[in-house]
């Protein structure tokens, strides 16, 4: 944080722009759940991790807890859970299906999930069981407004 303040404060001295983002980056072809959790199709096979904007607000993570393959998860409902220096938070399945793969990185690194949520720090790959249920998750134009007006919210 001071290190930020610090650059910050040189910029202005130096009359340097500074971008400052609203809030956190989202991917245009990604789909959106409203308790931020991602999802990349692929097919029938689906990716699934925490937004970028989610990791924003809980802070360094220090533990992700993985569900295990071949579990069975319901869109909705708490498959895992991320546990940050701020707090714990459930993890929700955007779609309902069976756990294929874990990522297994995230036991030993965690904080991938803070560095690179949308690429190294996923947790979990579903076979879907119902791809009618991405109808009702976001895209990218809708997450984006949903995050700007909950953080007003807040």
């Amino acid at each position: 944080m001071a290190t930020k303040l610090w650059a910050s404060r040189a910029a202005s001295h130096l009359r340097i722009s500074v971008f400052r983002r609203g809030f956190a980056s989202v991917i245009p072809d990604l789909k959106y759940a409203n308790s931020h959790e991602w999802i990349k199709v692929d097919g029938t096979s689906a990716t699934v991790g925490i937004t970028d904007h989610a990791q924003d607000h809980l802070g360094d993570v220090v533990y992700v807890e993985l569900p295990e393959v071949g579990a069975n998860v319901t869109q909705g409902k708490s498959f895992g859970a991320v546990e940050s220096v701020k707090a714990t938070s459930d993890v929700n399945s955007p779609v309902s299906g069976k756990v294929v793969e874990v990522n297994e990185e995230l036991s030993n690194s965690p904080g991938l999930v803070n560095g690179s949520p949308y690429e190294n720090g996923w947790i979990m790959k579903v076979e879907m069981s119902d791809a009618g249920e991405l109808n009702s998750l976001m895209d990218s134009d809708k997450y984006s407004k949903f995050c700007e007006e909950e953080d007003a919210m807040h």
